[in-house]
């Protein structure tokens, strides 16, 4: 979070290595990881999506999407199906297997249920066109199910119109829960009574035109009386963005192994992906100063070896 105008942001540390891929294995090496950066483990408060309540949004209106594409969807993926074939002159034609019949015992009913076959373009449907569609549909619930639990959170201060939109005592249940979520050991990060005070001065004081919660953030910073809504709001906008970091990352890494193509320690490794992922920063650093002063302490270091 920066120190001036309140502006989040993501930063690279390094690669890890990871022989214990267990819940306790993993905490333990980002722990020892964090201590050798000189970061509390103590200031870490969840690991989350950014953009809650949107995504939530959006996830419901995905399966939702879905569902309805599962039930009247077929038709027309078939007729773009063929369109597309027709086009690169693909035979517009399911191909059929031969059913083969058993032969019926004399104390058999007649069951004319069992002699119909589907025909091609109905076992299409239910083998394949189905099974991808629900498997769609299982993977967006199971992926985004957190974000439910996200939004009773921090819904409250997604932003303004959320904010304004509660009464004392839906505002109060709020605050409650907040403070409830991010307290350990008799110890919370903001106080439940100034915490709702606060909230409630905030909602009569901001702008009448929608804010998002950086830009409520800015206008707490710049009003110097709103402590507590102050550490509120950087908690919610500095929640992990797991998603974006993991391809950011790998992608660098998979550009680095290729252009490189050569063994090399993790320490270089993790240098240079340093170097291709935080591109901006190493932009504004002066190479020449580094260079003079890398330069300098190699001479003074075979200046003692000499003596």
């Amino acid at each position: 979070m920066s120190r001036t105008i309140p502006r989040v942001e993501e930063f690279f540390l390094e690669f890890l290595r990871v022989d214990d891929t267990s819940g306790l294995g993993l905490f333990n090496v980002l722990l020892d990881a964090l201590r050798s950066l000189g970061l509390n483990i103590d200031d870490v408060r969840r690991q989350g999506y950014d953009n809650g309540s949107n995504m939530k949004e959006k996830h419901k209106g995905v399966i939702t999407y879905f569902q309805k594409y599962r039930e009247d969807g077929f038709d027309a993926s078939i007729e773009t199906a063929k369109s597309i074939a027709s086009s690169i002159g693909i035979e517009l034609k399911f191909p059929t297997k031969r059913q083969a019949k058993r032969k019926k015992h004399f104390d058999e009913e007649d069951d004319e249920s069992e002699e119909l076959q589907r025909s091609a373009i109905e076992t299409f449907k239910h083998e394949y066109f189905l099974v991808v569609v629900d498997t769609a549909i299982a993977s967006l619930t199971s992926r985004f199910e957190k974000l439910k639990e996200f939004e009773e959170i921090f819904g409250f201060l997604f932003n303004s119109e959320n904010l304004k939109s509660l009464d004392d005592n839906d505002l109060r249940k709020c605050c409650t829960t907040f403070v409830k979520k991010f307290s350990h050991e008799n110890k919370s990060d903001v106080e439940l009574e100034d915490f709702f005070s606060e909230l409630k001065v905030l909602r009569s004081s901001l702008p009448e035109e929608l804010m998002s919660a950086v830009e409520i953030l800015q206008f707490v910073k710049a009003a110097e009386c709103y402590p507590n809504v102050s550490i509120a709001y950087r908690i919610l906008l500095t929640i992990p963005v797991t998603v974006a970091s993991a391809e950011r990352s790998f992608s660098k890494l998979k550009l680095l192994k290729n252009y490189l193509r050569s063994t090399m320690s993790q320490e270089r490794l993790n240098g240079l992906a340093m170097c291709a992922i935080e591109k901006d920063i190493l932009d504004d650093i002066n190479l020449d100063a580094v260079i003079e002063d890398f330069a300098s302490r190699n001479a003074h270091r075979r200046f003692l070896s000499m003596n």
